[in-house]
């Protein structure tokens, strides 16, 4: 399987530059190939301009674009790891899918019909945040980040979600839940899970 894995975190000792590099590992020790974009670390610009649109609805796109989109034609199963900041993604991956999943590539219109082109792609999500999933279910957040991510942008670009994790107190974390975490990230890259 081909793997893409779509990276937002500025600082190297954070917990998701963790999850990163277990996702990483596991894929490799399965034998499979897997290429990281880290958003920062390559400097990706997230803003949408004006050009950018124009050039969607007739199926041109800058260079930097059609880098990332060709990357993820190339891919089997996206997996996004990003931390959840102000209740949505970070500034740097929003702007990456306003401008990379783009109309004509990520989804398209037919006769008034919303089509998905990425479909027949997997993809998993790994989220960290600040808040206890108490307090996200207490404010419906939870429903809200499902609602904006899971429905909005990787369904509708036809993505199929094969795990959305939502890692909670992540400002905070005990070495129990850390350890926790890296159990259940493992545990999707298991060779029989991989194979199933």
């Amino acid at each position: 399987m081909k793997n893409l894995v779509i990276y937002a975190h500025p600082n190297s000792n954070s917990l998701n530059h963790l999850f990163k590099q277990i996702v990483v590992e596991n894929l490799q020790e399965l034998g499979q190939e897997v290429i990281v974009r880290d958003l920062y670390e390559i400097n990706f610009d997230p803003i949408l301009c004006l050009a950018d649109m124009n050039g969607q609805r007739i199926g041109q796109v800058s260079n930097d674009v059609k880098i990332e989109q060709d990357f993820i034609s190339w891919a089997d199963q996206i997996i996004f790891i990003y931390p959840i900041w102000w209740t949505g993604m970070p500034a740097i991956m929003k702007g990456y899918i306003d401008r990379v999943m783009s109309y004509g590539f990520a989804y398209r219109y037919d006769q008034g019909v919303q089509k998905g082109l990425l479909a027949g792609k997997q993809t998993i999500i790994i989220n960290s945040h600040g808040k206890s999933k108490a307090e996200y279910e207490t404010l419906e957040m939870d429903k809200a980040l499902i609602l904006t991510s899971d429905i909005g942008i990787f369904k509708y670009c036809g993505l199929q979600i094969n795990q959305h994790f939502y890692f909670d107190r992540a400002d905070r974390p005990s070495q129990e839940s850390i350890s926790d975490w890296e159990e259940k990230i493992k545990f999707l890259f298991k060779k029989e899970n991989v194979e199933n």
